[in-house]
């Protein structure tokens, strides 16, 4: 195994639902930033593009890096190396800016491909996503037990099952535009999968 440095940022840092994918294989972690521009989700959870002056917060991790780790990470972040145009997200070397260092360090980090990026993203002056998350909490936390566990049910249905819901979660959830309903079924909206798959 080789140690690889990726820049994390989101849900994927320390103390952030998407955490524990990484831990087992992080020898090290530090502050960090690097210069981009970030978007808000409706999700609440931030995406960056290349590009930007802002000195975006993170962490620098140094992982115990296999192959499958690294395929994993893409997979996640829907990037198809051999079909980067086309991906949810490009993997690029960038500089990072670590607290207590004198200069930048490479790493691996993800950014939004520009043509992916939803409509209703709003841009997270001065790139501090954390403190948008503090100031307006993320859409996963503002959901009900009743609701989450209808969208983790719904998301881990196959395409044939039906799962049934009462009148009232229905109107709650298709309020939140977290399900579409297709006549005789129901299915996750977009959103709807943005949300269950941040929800652990």
């Amino acid at each position: 195994m080789t140690a690889t440095r990726f820049f994390v940022y989101g849900s994927l840092t320390e103390g952030m639902v998407h955490y524990t994918k990484i831990q087992n294989f992080v020898e090290s972690l530090s502050f960090a930033r690097i210069k981009a521009k970030a978007y808000r989700l409706k999700v609440g959870y931030p995406a960056l593009v290349k590009g930007g002056a802002d000195l975006v917060p993170g962490q620098l991790v140094e992982l115990k890096a296999s192959d499958l780790l690294v395929n994993l990470l893409d997979e996640f972040y829907g990037y198809n190396k051999l079909d980067p145009d086309k991906s949810l997200c490009s993997r690029e070397e960038v500089d990072v800016y670590v607290e207590g260092c004198s200069g930048p360090v490479k790493a691996w980090t993800y950014f939004l491909n520009p043509l992916k990026m939803p409509v209703n993203a709003a841009v997270i002056e001065g790139g501090d996503w954390r403190k948008s998350i503090e100031e307006q909490p993320l859409m996963t936390s503002k959901l009900t037990d009743k609701q989450s566990t209808y969208i983790q049910r719904l998301g881990r249905s196959t395409g044939r099952e039906i799962v049934p819901i009462d009148l009232t979660l229905y109107r709650e959830l298709m309020n939140l535009e977290l399900i579409v309903d297709k006549g005789r079924r129901l299915a996750l909206s977009k959103l709807g999968q943005e949300v269950f798959r941040h929800l652990g």
